[in-house]
């Protein structure tokens, strides 16, 4: 196992049985090796979201777990949205991490046991605007170059099953080789 850096705090779970925009939230949640979040509509090995799977249901899951940054959640809501945690549909909700700066297959250790290794970006789509007019935009950037950035979080795979509770420390662990940026999944 690579060094570990102490990083930041789960700040709430969600999960939801059902494809609905947000999730309610949780005390805790169960982390399932190779599967995803258990009771979870996108629990599975083997690709959940609907628009993915009406393209090629066969495809890997690398969207077993959402996770957000508290510090977008709170940026949006001083622009005037209504949210919280859950709301955007991530099943961990984070503070102290710099989440859409990991590299892709960092390792995130949650709790005492569970695992969750990056696998990209949360790709913003037209959901977030049906839930409030002009989520969408508040989710995406640019940057000096001119060049898109999505804000709406990060996805992983489970690599180590385990519970997740708001409270709990999140230790990062970076992969063994470069950095990899972080590319829509």
């Amino acid at each position: 196992m690579g060094d570990m850096l102490s990083a930041g705090t789960v700040v709430a779970v969600s999960r939801c049985a059902a494809h609905r925009f947000s999730k309610p939230t949780q005390l805790s949640i169960r982390l399932l090796e190779g599967l995803g979040v258990a009771g979870d509509a996108h629990l599975g090995v083997t690709v959940k979201h609907r628009s993915r799977v009406a393209k090629d249901p066969t495809q890997p899951n690398l969207r077993q777990v959402h996770l957000l940054h508290e510090e977008l959640i709170a940026a949006l809501r001083d622009a005037g949205f209504d949210v919280a945690p859950g709301v955007l549909g991530e099943n961990v909700t984070t503070c102290g991490i710099d989440l859409l700066g990991l590299a892709r297959r960092t390792r995130l250790h949650l709790g005492d046991d569970a695992v969750v290794e990056v696998t990209g970006l949360r790709n913003p789509c037209v959901q977030l605007d049906r839930y409030q007019p002009g989520l969408m935009a508040a989710t995406l950037d640019r940057d000096v170059q001119g060049n898109l950035i999505r804000k709406a979080g990060i996805m992983g795979i489970v690599l180590a099953g385990g519970d997740v509770r708001a409270g709990d420390a999140i230790r990062i662990e970076p992969p063994a080789a470069r950095h990899e940026r972080l590319l829509p999944v």
